[in-house]
């Protein structure tokens, strides 16, 4: 699919999920550009929130996190730790933070969210502790059924995470394909989906008619 095909499938299959995911009561919002989501985003942000987010590709390719500190935003950043025990004591705070930032790993059509997680951190701030979570994710994220998103989430992008994780040995990290492992290190150790927010608007999703993350 060319890209200028691919963009105007995306502009008008957006507002339609957008419609969906309002139905199951979160805040949600559908922005054509990357610029267009960096600037929702901080509307959607108090200046006097903490802000605190998972592993996210998307949020790194939108340069979100140098921007909030510009911004003077307070941030938990994991990445700040000198140890592993720092670092699993940050993420621990992190799900009392204000705001946590992520994205999604698979949107269904229907409005329903999929994500897997290694350590569980970004998936359980998705369920409990913040007050605010914002999800950002491309169209690119979009399956047509619940039963898509989860082959999209486990079969692409989680064997594409594992490549960002050069220690583990798991088979996706061996030979990108996902095997369904049980392995120690496995990246898919937590799925969730989250079908509704609760309480409604909590879970912000702002989706954005680009390719963004994988």
């Amino acid at each position: 699919m060319k890209w200028n095909e691919a963009k105007l499938r995306y502009d008008k299959l957006g507002p339609k999920v957008v419609e969906n995911l309002k139905k199951r009561h979160f805040d949600a919002y559908y922005v054509s550009t990357k610029e267009e989501a960096i600037e929702k985003f901080f509307e959607l942000v108090p200046k006097d929130h903490v802000v605190s987010w998972g592993g996210t590709c998307t949020v790194d390719e939108l340069e979100l996190k140098p921007m909030l500190r510009e911004k003077g935003y307070a941030v938990i950043d994991r990445d700040e730790a000198k140890n592993m025990e720092e670092r699993m004591d940050i993420m621990r705070k992190a799900l009392l933070c204000d705001t946590f930032l992520m994205s999604s790993n698979a949107i269904s059509e229907d409005g329903q969210l999929f994500n897997i997680d290694g350590n569980g951190n970004r998936v359980a701030a998705m369920c409990f502790g913040p007050k605010s979570v914002v999800v950002i994710a491309g169209m690119n994220k979009v399956a047509k059924t619940y039963e898509d998103a989860v082959v999209r989430a486990r079969t692409y992008a989680a064997p594409m995470r594992a490549q960002s994780f050069p220690g583990i040995q798991t088979p996706c990290m061996v030979n990108g394909s996902c095997a369904d492992c049980i392995s120690k290190d496995s990246v898919c150790a937590y799925m969730v989906t989250t079908r509704v927010s609760r309480p409604a608007g909590k879970i912000k999703v702002i989706l954005v008619g680009e390719d963004l993350g994988f």
